[in-house]
């Protein structure tokens, strides 16, 4: 026997489903009708990316493009709601990603500014120092874990593993892409210099 509340979910699927195949053949009601049914869903998911009400009105636009231009991705194996709600984390950690990178950035030439003029080579000891511990600031906990102890430190692949816990493979891969990640640090901060 169908209850009510099965009979509803079922019928959102169905409109889902038409609204779907109908956005997808060019009526532009049918996503409208679409935004409308979830919007509300999408807003509170994006709301746990940022309080800035602009930003958050744009991240909300940007899920609802980023649906549309992707709809015949959708499978209909989880429902809409669910798709819309992974399309909108997307959206939500993308933005994330940039604010950090900009940040990264802006520390970075704030960074570079201390400096004298010229290439990273040239400088002093201390203000090398200081600069790397800069830089390891702006790593992952992770990252700055592994290059501290195998290179400040300098623990052998073996001790560092005992340290950490992780297996003497993890603390090879785990210090290369720190180090790569320290590097691009550096390139961009060199990049910047004028």
């Amino acid at each position: 026997m169908q209850t009510a509340a099965d009979r509803l979910a079922k019928d959102r699927i169905d409109e889902d489903l038409a609204d779907v195949k109908a956005s997808l053949g060019g009526d532009p009601a049918a996503f409208r009708r679409i935004v409308e049914r979830y919007q509300g869903h999408v807003c509170r998911i994006l709301w746990r990316f940022t309080r800035d009400l602009e930003v958050h009105a744009e991240l909300v636009q940007e899920a609802f493009v980023q649906a549309y231009l992707s709809l015949n991705g959708f499978r209909a194996e989880a429902g809409l709601e669910h798709w819309l709600a992974t399309v909108a984390t997307r959206v939500g950690y993308r933005h994330w990603r940039q604010t950090a990178r900009h940040k990264a950035l802006a520390e970075i030439q704030a960074c570079r500014q201390q400096w004298p003029p010229g290439p990273v080579e040239e400088l002093g000891a201390a203000e090398a120092a200081e600069l790397v511990h800069r830089l390891l600031a702006r790593l992952s906990p992770r990252d700055r874990l592994v290059l501290t102890l195998r290179y400040l430190e300098g623990l052998s692949v073996q001790e560092t593993s005992r340290r950490t816990g992780w297996t003497a493979t993890m603390v090879k891969v785990q210090t290369l892409r720190a180090r790569r990640r320290l590097e691009a640090l550096l390139r961009s901060m060199e990049k910047e210099t004028p």
